[in-house]
C-alpha cells in the first residue's frame, strides 16, 4: 500500500505543530518566567578611597539575569568578579560576606558540583585601567519569592577583586577593590 500526502493534510500537520508549541510555549511562559522580565537593578561600585569606579546594571530576563558594567580605576589585568550574599560594603567591603550561594554549591566553574550563583567570570582592564563585562547568570532572579533572589532580607552585592579569580575551589582572587550594593531601578 502506498501512502501519499495530500496538500490539505501537510498543511493539517502544520497547523497542528504550530499549535502544540504554542501551547507549550504558553505553559512555559505561565510557570517558569519570572514575571518581572525587563526589571532593572544598578550597583554604583566604589573603591576603597570611596571614589566612584563605574556601574553595574543587572537586567531580568526571562531565564535569567545580564549583568552589563563598566568600570574604571583597576590595575591592567583580570579581576574576580561576583555577585556577594550581603548588600553592604561598610567597612571595607568585608560586609558583603562570600559570594552568593543560596543553594550551597561549591566555588568556581571548575568544581565538579556546579558553581555559586555569585560566580561570575573575571573582567579585564586595559592600560587604562577601564574594564567592560557583558554576563549572563541564570543563577540568580530579582523575584521575591525565588530561592534565588538578590533581594532577599540582607540584599546582594558587586564585588571587584584585585586578582583574578582562579575559577577553582579556592577563588584566589585576593583583596577587595571594588563594591556596589544591588538595588532596584
Amino acid at each position: 500500500m502506498r501512502y501519499t500526502t495530500t496538500k490539505w493534510s501537510r498543511s493539517l500537520l502544520a497547523l497542528s505543530a504550530v499549535l502544540a508549541i504554542s501551547v507549550m510555549l504558553a505553559c512555559q511562559s505561565d510557570e517558569d518566567m519570572p514575571s518581572d522580565i525587563g526589571a532593572k537593578a544598578v550597583a554604583d561600585i566604589k573603591g576603597v578611597d570611596g571614589s566612584s569606579m563605574g556601574t553595574a546594571t543587572l537586567t531580568q530576563g526571562p531565564h535569567g539575569v545580564l549583568v552589563v558594567a563598566d568600570i574604571t580605576g583597576l590595575s591592567e589585568g583580570a579581576h574576580g568578579f561576583h555577585i556577594h550574599a550581603v548588600g553592604s560594603c561598610s567597612p571595607d567591603f568585608t560586609a558583603a560576606g562570600g559570594h552568593y550561594m543560596p543553594g550551597g554549591e561549591g566555588h568556581g566553574f571548575m568544581h565538579e558540583d556546579g558553581t555559586h550563583s555569585g560566580d561570575m567570570p573575571n573582567i579585564y582592564a586595559g592600560t587604562d585601567g577601564r574594564a567592560r563585562a557583558d554576563v549572563f547568570t541564570d543563577g540568580v532572579s530579582f523575584s521575591s519569592d525565588a530561592d534565588d533572589t538578590l533581594f532577599d532580607d540582607d540584599g546582594s552585592a558587586i564585588i571587584i577583586h584585585a586578582k583574578p579569580d582562579s575559577y577553582g575551589e579556592s577563588p584566589g582572587a585576593g583583596d577587595r577593590v571594588g563594591c556596589g550594593i544591588i538595588t532596584r531601578r
